[in-house]
């Protein structure tokens, strides 16, 4: 893949991840006005169970099977290629029904350790996803391996689109029809089964009617299972712990915050209400973390090649790059999202609560996407072993934290644990990158961009300290939020172009807006 068609398919991923994570955040904010905090606590601390459960399932069977199929296509080997994808889908398949069955079997037990029995119904009915996703993360693979991103893009939308509708429509109808908030949060979860079958739907119709789906007429034999099946697994299961990062902390969050909680006297509906305040911030770094989510797929493939080609030079630009572009970015947002915290809360979220607990989860969104960017890249330079073992050690870290800083700080505490980790997780991450191939960790120009974002932050967010917004309406905090946003873009590319820290051809390699610099 050439770096001209490396930049094209992470501008199509980017749109698509940038549109499916919106879609799949912004949800949050709408549930929790119609179902209320405790049914948003609910969902928050059950998803992540089936999220680390999908990811561990099949989260490196796309990367493995992309990196295999590309392999075998430079030999032209058809009957190779067929051999990776059944294996494959049978790998992908037994692992969606092993899933489901152990969530299915320990429910009650998950449950009780989650926020209580509320969570239960939940938990069953978006497990029921598990035996659909799989499969669905096949074909996406497979596509990927022929270097064609956009069924995955469009897959990724569709599923949003239809999960995100279904969510809503059905908390609505079930609010008003006054049932409990664990009917109502089980309810919800069948928006997941049938947005992960639309985009099974839509993978299967585009692999049907294309060109490069397999011919090969040779027959596929059990050898061929056990010779495939341990090339697979032993590239997608360290690529599987690095790319569940984020889930695998929430995941960990589910259980050690109610811990902490439940230690503090709070009951089953106060831990779910309490969790639910928890994740409003959650809602808003993965908006934050979008683009370094989105540019890890053919990033990985990338540096895979360009090191194979023994192009050291070539692997170093390409690392700095992403670098550059992910401080671009993640800075301003997670700086921006820290200053403007009280009118984004009181926006999106109808009060005041955890104000301090979500602008400390703001602030880490940025270490968060670097943390995720360098365990991509730790996957691309063929040590994913690596990366897998620096997110386990980083879980260990996040259990303890959790623990120490929620007796500390009460629910604060977590987003505390949550800064410290993933600020952790990017150092370690950098030195093992560093050691590898020797690289400009934290150049002139990134501090630049740290130091205008700042500034940026200043300007938008001291003004907060002084407004009184327990007497604001919803809407005149979002006033004030889009002509702060307005403002805070506008000052701070001034700044970087004034301390010439960015140039032309840098705006232009900008997710979605970049275009307009052309």
């Amino acid at each position: 893949m050439s770096q001209s068609t490396f930049v094209k398919s992470t501008l199509i991923l980017t749109i698509a991840t940038l549109l499916s994570k919106v879609i799949g955040s912004i949800f949050r904010i709408p549930l929790q006005n119609i179902a209320g905090d405790e049914v948003l606590g609910i969902f928050s601390l059950v998803y992540p169970v089936y999220m680390v459960a999908l990811y561990l399932s099949v989260a490196g069977i796309p990367i493995a099977i992309s990196k295999l199929i590309a392999e075998a296509r430079t030999s032209e080997d058809t009957a190779k290629i067929k051999k990776i994808y059944v294996t494959a889908r049978i790998l992908a398949l037994s692992f969606g029904v092993i899933s489901f069955t152990i969530i299915y079997s320990f429910s009650e037990q998950i449950a009780n350790a989650l926020g209580g029995p509320s969570t239960e119904i939940a938990l069953i009915i978006v497990a029921l996803t598990l035996l659909v996703a799989p499969y669905m993360a096949v074909y996406r693979g497979f596509f990927q391996g022929f270097g064609d991103m956009r069924p995955t893009a469009i897959s990724q939308v569709i599923e949003q689109l239809v999960r995100v509708a279904l969510i809503l429509i059905v908390a609505y109808f079930l609010v008003a029809m006054d049932y409990s908030n664990d009917i109502v949060a089980g309810g919800i979860m069948a928006g997941s089964v049938l947005g992960a079958l639309g985009s099974l739907f839509y993978l299967l119709f585009k692999y049907f009617r294309s060109s490069v789906k397999v011919t090969s007429k040779e027959k596929y034999s059990g050898k061929d299972f056990s010779t495939y099946s341990k090339t697979i697994l032993k590239i997608s299961i360290p690529i599987a712990i690095g790319s569940v990062t984020m889930a695998l902390f929430n995941f960990v969050d589910s259980f050690t915050v109610t811990y902490g909680l439940r230690n503090a006297g709070a009951d089953a509906s106060e831990i779910s209400y309490l969790y639910g305040i928890y994740g409003r911030g959650l809602t808003l770094v993965q908006i934050t973390t979008v683009f370094a989510s989105s540019i890890i797929l053919p990033l990985v493939p990338l540096i895979t090649t360009k090191l194979a080609e023994r192009k050291l030079d070539e692997t170093r630009g390409i690392i700095e790059q992403t670098h550059r572009i992910t401080h671009l970015i993640s800075w301003p947002a997670a700086i921006g999202l820290l200053a403007l915290t009280l009118p984004l809360n009181l926006a999106l979220f109808k009060d005041l609560e955890g104000s301090l607990m979500l602008a400390i989860i703001n602030l880490s969104s940025v270490f968060t996407s670097l943390t995720l960017l360098g365990t991509g890249i730790l996957q691309g330079m063929n040590a994913a072993k690596t990366g897998a073992l620096i997110i386990l050690s980083g879980v260990v870290l996040k259990v303890f934290s959790n623990i120490f800083f929620i007796q500390a700080f009460g629910l604060d505490g977590a987003a505390y644990a949550t800064l410290l980790v993933y600020f952790v997780l990017f150092i370690v991450n950098s030195v093992f990158i560093y050691r590898m191939i020797r690289f400009t960790v934290l150049g002139k120009n990134t501090v630049k961009m740290i130091v205008a974002s700042i500034v940026m932050g200043a300007a938008v967010g001291l003004p907060t300290l002084w407004l009184d917004f327990t007497q604001w309406s919803r809407m005149a905090a979002m006033g004030y939020l889009t002509v702060a946003i307005i403002i805070g873009g506008v000052l701070y590319f001034l700044l970087l172009w004034l301390m010439k820290a960015i140039h032309k051809q840098d705006l232009k390699k900008i997710p979605v807006i970049g275009k307009r610099f052309s």
